[in-house]
């Protein structure tokens, strides 16, 4: 079953608005508890991770945000050089083992085929490289509530998600909950949003609103390879730039 794409327009909206910044807060929090940091970094946003990626890109050596045709693209970071691409997610536009770590976010949920697109991940993820997933749990208010983006698509428990990484051949890590206070525009409830979160995580973390899994490429297990024919017509959206350094830079070229 596929899901339709939340429009880009709809999740600028959602993040810009009151409700958004505070969820946004919450899920950050949560991310930066499980957040490994690694040496010069390469960061790939998958979906619509841009609020998370602001927090994140200043340690890395570079980051991309890649946001899926279905949901459309915007200019990422403002002001400065784009560094975003609009991409299939089966078929991204990089080469074997060249990112370090890929954030999914507003992602999974909408994927048409889950597995093919957690294989299209691991392609690119280096030796001993990073997965971080953020969905909406099928147990939790905001999956059942359509006003936010959190709302829409396919939501996950613990054991789909779990099980959908062990069989693309991921070995699932550490992991964390977020958005335990309702989806309410009420002024009430996001002052008592810091309360709610914090006795949420340790009294009902089964009802959370989003379940955060970080996960490793596992590789003892080869994933067997098909040959299928491309259902897309590509064109280039990232061209290597060549930055001098003691080891090649861009992103059109893997690691040595």
């Amino acid at each position: 079953m596929s899901s339709m794409h939340t429009d880009i327009v709809d999740l600028r909206q959602f993040y810009h608005s009151e409700l958004g910044r505070m969820a946004e807060q919450a899920v950050t929090m949560a991310l930066s508890s499980i957040w490994a940091r690694l040496p010069e970094e390469r960061l790939v946003g998958l979906g619509y991770a841009v609020p998370y990626l602001e927090r994140f890109r200043p340690d890395t050596e570079r980051t991309f945000a890649f946001m899926p045709a279905g949901q459309g693209a915007v200019n990422w970071p403002a002001a400065e050089l784009s560094s975003t691409a609009l991409v299939f997610d089966e078929e991204l536009p990089l080469p074997d083992a060249s990112i370090d770590r890929v954030l999914m976010v507003h992602a999974l949920e909408f994927a048409e085929s889950p597995r093919e697109t957690m294989k299209e991940i691991w392609r690119i993820l280096a030796p001993g490289g990073r997965l971080v997933i953020v969905v909406p749990n099928r147990r939790g208010v905001w999956a059942r509530m359509e006003h936010t983006p959190f709302g829409s698509g396919r939501p996950y428990s613990r054991g789909q998600l779990t099980a959908l990484l062990r069989e693309t051949n991921f070995t699932p890590g550490a992991s964390s909950e977020a958005l335990f206070f309702p989806p309410s525009k009420r002024k009430l409830v996001l002052r008592l949003r810091h309360g709610l979160e914090r006795f949420g995580r340790s009294l009902w973390p089964v009802f959370s609103g989003v379940i955060i899994v970080e996960a490793q490429k596992r590789l003892y297990q080869g994933l067997p390879v098909a040959a299928r024919a491309s259902r897309r017509v590509f064109v280039p959206v990232l061209a290597p730039h060549g930055i001098p350094s003691t080891r090649s830079r861009a992103v059109g070229i893997g690691r040595p």
